[in-house]
């Protein structure tokens, strides 16, 4: 079995090189045809010229070469627009957005031939290669129960080489992702044999790969969560659960819904963790998709205000952070071997109170100045809105949002940092949802965390592995010393 263990290990580690190097080669030539089809009208009238001049008809060796060279052209004309004045003929689109596309577009050569035989091979193989790795556990150990000898020495699980590694890995992944998409342009070519049994006609994004890898890792990693816990029936249910709300709610939903020309929601996801929920795109494309949308709308203020405060009230917070949330699904299953990981020190809680309660506030105030704008915008179309309040930029405001919260703290630092800080550093210290349903529940919940202080032995692994870093074997003690005083 240990044979079978190391192999499967060899065979991810294979697969996880494939998908990497993948990125690092092709061909990439921009045509005339292609900005056509690929730019606005305005977009192709501002920029052909330029990009005729530098990068249109040459052939490029690598995505982030021909990326760089269009995000160049493309900030150089609008800075110039913005220094006449000349605000008709601005371009919004985030340059990375700009670059992705046309690059995506370009792509040729032996990957996008072969996209089948790569998918097998990075996709495939890793998927095997884990299981392998991961049901040899049921011969290694076939006595059912939590092994965690040796957890604090191995170089994987406590910020050993193998933990750094995996963190740069992850870290660089989302750095990717949300700040050079163009980056991971063959890495998404490789999933579009998937995308094409929703959509033939469309290609994979970055964020279809994304959304795809998640479903992957929580799938197989669930695999291994309900290996670990097959002695705990509620452990089961709860990791098949989380697994199937992410699966069918935060991607097929997503991808099936566009088909019936109805907009693409995750129908689980609540404010304030859905930060743009009242962004003037998303409500009016909700106005636009007639009776569904509206259905959205008012099913996302329901859920926000009425369904979350009641579950909370009788299950408390854990209903939604580890039943429901994709974040808590992948802290609960990439993330379980890190959990011991979390700071269980006074400071750090001291710092989680501010800082999980500050981010709330930004949301709470982003979302009045948003819900202001896009109000005014809705009640008079046409009409010219000040984006400004109390001279704070709407835009600007809600922009530094998505950057420091949507994507540092709940992506890069979020996931990417597992290894070191472990799983479970964005749910104590940054999630806005989470602070709001810790104020629901710490003033009206009937739902109590309790402990059998006659049982506790002080071993502190209680304590130790609580990813919440939670110091429970204190609050054991203290009921037995308590219940040692009462006799």
């Amino acid at each position: 079995m240990k044979s079978l263990r190391q192999t499967g290990l060899i065979v991810f580690l294979i697969s996880l090189s494939i998908f990497s190097a993948v990125n690092f080669t092709g061909r990439f030539l921009l045509t005339d045809e292609i900005l056509k089809t690929k730019l606005s009208d305005t977009e192709y009238a501002n920029l052909k010229n330029n990009f005729a001049s530098e990068v249109l008809n040459k052939e490029y060796s690598s995505s982030w070469s021909m990326a760089s060279e269009i995000i160049a052209v493309y900030d150089k004309k609008n800075q110039e627009f913005i220094n006449a004045k000349e605000w008709d003929k601005v371009m919004y689109t985030p340059s990375k957005d700009i670059a992705f596309k046309l690059v995506r577009a370009s792509a040729n050569g032996w990957i996008t031939e072969n996209k089948l035989l790569l998918f097998l091979l990075t996709f495939g193989l890793g998927i095997i290669g884990s299981l392998m790795f991961i049901l040899s556990e049921l011969k290694i150990h076939p006595v059912a129960g939590i092994k965690n000898n040796g957890i604090f020495q191995n170089a994987s699980t406590n910020r050993g080489w193998i933990g750094i590694v995996t963190f740069i890995f992850l870290t660089g992944f989302y750095i990717l992702l949300y700040f050079y998409p163009y980056a991971l342009i063959n890495s998404a070519m490789i999933t579009d044999p998937v995308k094409h049994l929703f959509n033939p006609n469309e290609n994979a994004s970055q964020w279809f790969l994304y959304g795809f890898m998640y479903c992957v890792v929580m799938l197989v990693m669930g695999i291994k969560m309900i290996i670990k816990y097959r002695h705990n029936n509620y452990q089961i249910v709860r990791t098949t659960v989380v697994v199937f709300f992410q699966l069918i709610f935060a991607f097929l939903l997503i991808e099936i819904l566009p088909l019936f020309n109805l907009p693409a929601r995750d129908l689980k996801s609540a404010w304030p963790l859905d930060y743009t929920f009242l962004f003037e795109w998303n409500v009016q494309e909700l106005i636009a998709a007639g009776h569904f949308g509206k259905f959205v709308f008012v099913w996302g203020i329901i859920l926000s205000l009425v369904i979350i405060p009641v579950m909370v009230y009788f299950f408390g917070k854990r209903w939604y952070c580890s039943w429901v949330c994709g974040c808590g699904g992948l802290a609960e299953t990439l993330g379980d071997p890190y959990r011991h990981l979390s700071n269980k020190k006074l400071w750090a809680w001291k710092l989680e109170r501010w800082l999980v309660h500050g981010v709330l506030v930004f949301a709470i105030l982003m979302t009045i100045f948003t819900g202001y704008v896009t109000w005014q915008i809705i009640k008079n179309p046409g009409s010219e809105i000040t984006d400004r309040i109390f001279g704070i930029s709407v835009y600007d405001f809600r922009a530094a949002y998505g950057f420091l919260i949507g994507s540092i703290f709940a992506g890069v630092i979020g996931t990417g940092f597992y290894p070191v800080f472990g799983n479970r550093t964005w749910c104590r210290f940054g999630c806005p949802l989470a602070a709001y349903m810790g104020i629901i529940q710490r003033f009206k919940s009937r739902f109590r965390i309790t402990t059998n202080g006659g049982q506790c032995i002080s071993c502190g692994n209680c304590s130790a592995y609580c990813e919440q870093g939670i110091d429970v074997r204190a609050y054991a003690q203290k009921v037995r010393i308590l219940s040692d005083h009462h006799v």
